[in-house]
């Protein structure tokens, strides 16, 4: 079987000011062209079961916000974790600020105010916009001693998880960044993300405006929780984002050695 290469995929976003004016950053381009190539984490594809419509959502590794090409201050201010959940199609944008809700002025002026959750599409707002998804051989392994075995032997593994609603079917692909593993009772368990959370109550046309990050963790094949990051108070009328809701799924999970 083949399974995703996640050290060899990725989102690659351009931005060509001299094409289309910038709609996505705070502050003057030092350039009027960018390339941003992105590792993926995370591959999600849902199916509506009754009509068949399907898409595919994958999620790239975090950064910060930043000015490409500067002699010195890299770091905007104030400065965000920036972590892009992009469709064929479309791309959300999630900007983690100090406090929850925290927005900035969008550049140029007068172009209103960027959210901590951009959606648009690609075709409005970069020169171009492409997913390049590497696969590899793997194997599926059958048992947890199996799964011990390929952890304590250093090989890349890959988790494959399936949740379902009475309307949805999602299947998450993620490489296993930590793994558990316990030779003399051979138990493992996966402490892994993020991973992109969907939600499965919404319609096809909003499903990547509602996406969440997530770690999970599973030590069998029947279910896993998820540990959401979701808006939380941290003092009177003070909040933040952080890891903060569990969530637990009936799933049917596999672990992929990558051969």
């Amino acid at each position: 079987m083949k399974s995703t290469d996640f050290a060899a995929s990725y989102l690659t976003f351009r931005i060509d000011t001299d094409k289309k004016p910038p709609a996505t950053v705070s502050h003057k381009p030092p350039y009027s062209l960018n390339n941003a190539r992105i590792q993926l984490e995370c591959c999600c594809e849902v199916t509506e079961k009754a009509t068949g419509w399907s898409d595919k959502f994958v999620l790239g590794a975090s950064c910060k916000t930043e000015r490409v090409g500067v002699k010195s201050d890299i770091w905007t201010k104030p400065n965000a974790d920036f972590a892009p959940i992009f469709s064929a199609s479309g791309f959300l944008n999630l900007k983690t600020y100090a406090q929850a809700g925290e927005d900035v002025d969008l550049y140029p002026p007068g172009s209103g105010k960027q959210s901590d959750r951009q959606t648009g599409t690609h075709e409005d707002v970069f020169d171009s916009a492409k997913i390049d998804i590497a696969e590899r051989q793997g194997e599926i392994l059958e048992s947890p001693r199996d799964i011990v075995t390929a952890t304590l032997a250093n090989a890349p593994l890959i988790a494959r998880t399936r949740i379902e609603s009475d309307r949805y079917l999602a299947v998450i692909e993620y490489p296993v960044k930590t793994m558990n593993a316990n030779e003399r009772d051979d138990i493992f368990q996966t402490d892994t993300g993020p991973i992109l959370y969907p939600d499965l109550t919404t319609e096809p046309h909003d499903m990547l405006s509602r996406f969440e990050l997530a770690f999970c963790a599973f030590n069998c094949f029947e279910w896993l929780e998820f540990l959401v990051r979701a808006e939380t108070e941290i003092a009177d009328g003070v909040c933040v984002y952080h890891y903060s809701r569990p969530v637990r799924h009936v799933s049917h999970n596999e672990i992929i050695r990558l051969l």
